[in-house]
This record gives C-alpha cells, sequence and structure tokens, in this order.
C-alpha cells in the first residue's frame, strides 16, 4: 500500500525593505518526483541564476501563484500586514489547494489551511525556495516597468530599496505616487514638501 504525499505549499515575499513599488509573494507547490537543482534563497542567487530558475519552477511545479499588497496597503495596513496579505492571495490563487502552508520568516497568512512559519525556511525548504525566486523575479519584472514610467529614480537599479543613490534622487525630483509615505525617509521628504507631481 502506498502512502499518499501530502501537498505542501512553500510561500515568500520578496520587496518588504524599499522604499516605492509593491510587495510581492509567491505560492508554490513543488513537484516531488521532478526537482529542480540549484534552488534556494534568491537572496543567495545571483540575478542570472534567478532568471534561469524561475521559468523552470513554472514549468515543473506542480502549482504556483503570485501575488502582490499595494503601495497604498502598505501605507494603510503597514509592511508586515501587507506583506501577510500579499502571501494569502498568492495561496489562495494556486489552482490545486495544499494540505500545509510553510512560510519563510516568523509570521504565517491567514488562509484557513494548516500552516507554519520557518526561520530562513527559503534556505532550508525548497518549496520556500522556488517561491522566494518567483517572488523577486516577479517584482524585478514589475519595477523595472515602473523605471520606465518614472526613470528619474533609478528603479532598474536599485528596484526601490532606499539606496544612496534613490534617497539622492527623492531629495531632487521629489516622492512619486508609487513611493511608500509611511515609511520614514519618504515620511520625512513630504514633511519637507518634497511632493513631485505627476502629470
Amino acid at each position: 500500500m502506498t502512502q499518499s504525499v501530502i501537498l505542501v505549499c512553500g510561500v515568500d515575499e520578496a520587496g518588504r525593505g524599499p522604499l516605492a513599488g509593491p510587495v510581492s509573494a509567491a505560492a508554490v507547490i513543488l513537484d516531488v518526483s521532478n526537482p529542480i537543482p540549484g534552488l534556494n534563497d534568491s537572496k543567495k542567487l545571483s540575478e542570472k541564476q534567478r532568471d534561469l530558475l524561475a521559468p523552470l519552477i513554472k514549468q515543473r511545479a506542480l502549482a504556483w501563484a503570485i501575488a502582490y499588497a499595494s503601495v497604498e496597503e502598505i501605507d494603510q495596513l503597514n509592511i508586515l500586514q501587507a506583506s501577510l496579505l500579499a502571501m494569502k492571495r498568492a495561496v489562495l490563487a494556486l489552482n490545486i489547494q495544499p494540505e500545509l502552508v510553510l512560510v519563510d520568516g516568523l509570521y504565517c497568512p491567514d488562509t484557513g489551511i494548516n500552516s507554519q512559519a520557518i526561520v530562513q525556511g527559503d534556505s532550508k525548504v525548497a518549496a520556500i525556495s522556488a517561491a522566494s525566486i518567483l517572488a523577486k523575479t516577479a517584482r524585478d519584472a514589475l519595477m523595472l516597468q515602473l523605471h520606465e514610467q518614472y526613470p528619474v529614480y533609478g528603479f532598474d537599479s536599485h528596484k526601490g530599496y532606499p539606496t544612496a543613490a534613490h534617497v539622492l534622487a527623492l531629495r531632487e525630483h521629489g516622492v512619486s505616487v508609487v513611493h511608500r509615505r509611511s515609511f520614514k525617509p519618504v515620511r520625512l521628504l513630504i514633511a519637507e514638501n518634497c511632493l513631485f507631481k505627476v502629470e
């Protein structure tokens, strides 16, 4: 008698630290009979490695989904709650319902499914590694799109993170509609009336 395999979903987010753009999350159910070599925490992989692995994950996984929480939701809820919302959306968007949800970090989204948070899970659990790669590559692609709309900020290079160049661009050009107003560096600039009016 063969034992049935529990459907495990890995979940991770990308983009909690940036000053601009949404936070992304991905949920992945891997096929244990079709492993993907090279999976790891997306932060430990090069951009080239992530870009090679992302389509493999989409091709070989039993199910995957990517979701977001917007800049407005980040400012309304706070970044932790917005990240959990994006994770919840990703899990619920899967076309197969998992029996267990494994989440990177300390907190689990409220999906109504048995869930477990794993610290550094993106380095320990293949499905979470896969989710971290999809979340990161999807958000990077979105930030490249935002760069086309707002080229003065250099989103193509820093993806919205608070680099020296990004902060300088904010001071020079003001705060755009895609910046997170609840984040301190942006909030302080708004207090100085450095608002960027989008035509």
